[in-house]
């Protein structure tokens, strides 16, 4: 029996996820995970994605790579539809670069050719995609800079040429790092991939030798210890201001939450009480991913001094605020609002949780990304690293 993904929006008239079709998972313990792509009664594709095993299979079902890849295909099948074309596996070769074959259409599309063709397609497909408004604006600042350096406007621009010194420009424009501007060439290259795709060019100019660029390395996670996050706890005779940023940063680090998470939490409607802990039973805003976390007694302390409810800061006045108390109380790290989701993970570890389950309280949908923290938490280190010492004496 075909297992498909259990999301209402993972399906349309064109395209589906199936998981182990040929039903390899009795025997080899792995399944393909596939898109179905229904061009027709007797017309039919299918596009394997992946291999998985149930439990990988359970996770990745909700991943943003997968949405990324059937969306894509989506665009491609429902662009073939719209312009009349024959809905043949040829035609649908033709689009994704396996066949040099040109498709046939009732009548042809005129291909964007305007000096604007290329931001203009852009924010269209932005303006269509599901984002977080945090994510929107991030991806909007990538159009600024395309628009800014004014050699990528149009189709017939994207060339690896211009993408290499568009690169030269994010270099010399600011002092970005490596990794920021590696961030804008994923953004950048998701589209130039769509487009070409969508046959308004002949070459994605990312796959050009020019176009490998260094991905940069981030800077060191710095979360605080539980001996940093108790002398924040105890801070007495703040401003208000400064009070109320701790106060969140607090409910943050003893809950895993991002900041944009907090700003929505609702105790009536997002926890459910199991012995004497409340959990928090939600849905990330950057992800869409589900997470279950346990609502720590410092962060219980702080609902109840709020009347069950966060308080609410803007992000940036949040970190303003709290850099201040940095500089104040001379941390020698520094302290932000995403410090706080880190403090968590590297708390929970350091108290012997499975990472799996940080993963599912944090609404990791890759178990890799939560174990990032695992890597940087140095007493966890000294302490392992200690009881091997004594059993080899």
């Amino acid at each position: 029996m075909i297992v498909r993904a259990n999301l209402l929006d993972m399906r349309t008239e064109f395209v589906s996820v199936v998981f182990d079709r040929k039903k390899h998972l009795s025997t080899k313990g792995e399944g393909k995970v596939e898109l179905c792509i229904y061009l027709g009664r007797n017309e039919r594709k299918f596009v394997t994605i992946k291999t998985c095993n149930p439990i990988s299979w359970e996770r990745y079902q909700k991943s943003n790579e997968l949405r990324k890849q059937f969306s894509m295909y989506h665009q491609v099948v429902q662009k073939m539809y719209d312009s009349g074309e024959e809905m043949t596996v040829a035609n649908l070769n033709y689009h994704l670069g396996i066949e040099p074959a040109k498709p046939k259409r009732k009548e042809l599309d005129k291909k964007l050719t305007s000096k604007d063709g290329f931001i203009t397609f852009m924010k269209e497909e932005i303006d269509k995609e599901k984002l977080a408004s945090g994510t929107k604006a991030r991806k909007k600042y990538v159009i600024d800079a395309v628009i800014r350096f004014g050699r990528l406007s149009s189709f017939s621009q994207l060339t690896p040429e211009n993408v290499k010194d568009f690169d030269d420009f994010l270099q010399n424009e600011s002092s970005r790092s490596l990794v920021a501007i590696n961030n804008y060439h994923k953004t950048l290259r998701m589209y130039t991939q769509l487009a070409y795709l969508l046959g308004y060019i002949s070459s994605d100019p990312y796959k050009h030798p020019l176009c490998k660029f260094s991905r940069g390395t981030s800077k060191e996670r710095r979360p605080l210890t539980e001996e940093e996050l108790l002398i924040l706890r105890k801070l007495k005779d703040l401003p208000e201001k400064l009070e109320k940023a701790r106060d969140l940063f607090i409910f943050c680090a003893y809950t895993g939450l991002s900041y944009s998470d907090s700003q929505v939490f609702d105790f009536n409607t997002m926890t459910e009480k199991q012995g004497d802990l409340y959990f928090i039973d939600g849905k990330r805003i950057k992800t869409g991913n589900t997470f279950f976390t346990p609502i720590l007694p410092p962060a219980m302390e702080i609902l109840k001094k709020y009347g069950y409810k966060v308080p609410k800061l803007s992000n940036q006045k949040a970190n303003d605020y709290l850099h201040d108390i940095e500089a104040r109380q001379k941390f020698h790290k520094p302290l932000t609002m995403h410090v706080a989701r880190h403090s968590f993970a590297t708390l929970l570890i350091e108290y012997g949780v499975p990472v799996e389950n940080i993963s599912r309280m944090l609404g990791h949908t890759n178990i890799r990304t939560t174990q990032i923290y695992a890597h940087i938490l140095h007493s966890t280190i000294h302490r392992h690293a200690a009881a091997v010492a004594s059993m080899l004496r």
